[in-house]
């Protein structure tokens, strides 16, 4: 099968599917993350936004979805390798954590930024 063939490519697109279904059956985090998608995605769908403030929250929302994706699949990964006490596996798995609240943290702030200016008057405030 060739790696450009139609047949690969439909595999290739199955797998990552396969691996998103994967992500959110099993992590917790994952689960709140596409609860907040859903979420803001009404609000914007409600608040009727503007072509940027869409583009501003589905890049703030892909940024942290690839971060949590790259989180598990490193988690995953190390655990592979060893599951006894390693400093680098701890250090490693710590810094992909610290690269989702990063993401999510920055996604929060894109969120008030374009959800608040249309929240605010819909509230009288």
């Amino acid at each position: 099968m060739s790696a450009l063939s139609p047949r690969a490519r439909l595999a290739s697109l199955t797998y990552a599917i396969e691996g998103l279904v994967a992500l959110v059956r099993t992590q917790a985090n994952a689960r709140i993350h596409l609860a907040a998608s859903i979420v803001v995605v009404a609000a914007g769908l409600t608040l009727q936004l503007a072509a940027w403030e869409w583009v501003s929250l589905v890049l703030a929302i892909t940024i942290v979805w690839m971060a949590e994706a790259l989180n598990t699949a490193i988690e995953f990964a190390c655990d592979v390798v060893t599951r006894e006490f390693h400093p680098s596996i701890k250090a490693a798995k710590d810094i992909a954590a610290g690269a989702v609240l990063a993401a999510a943290s920055g996604a929060a702030v894109v969120g008030l930024i374009v959800l608040l200016p249309h929240i605010w008057p819909a509230l009288g405030l």
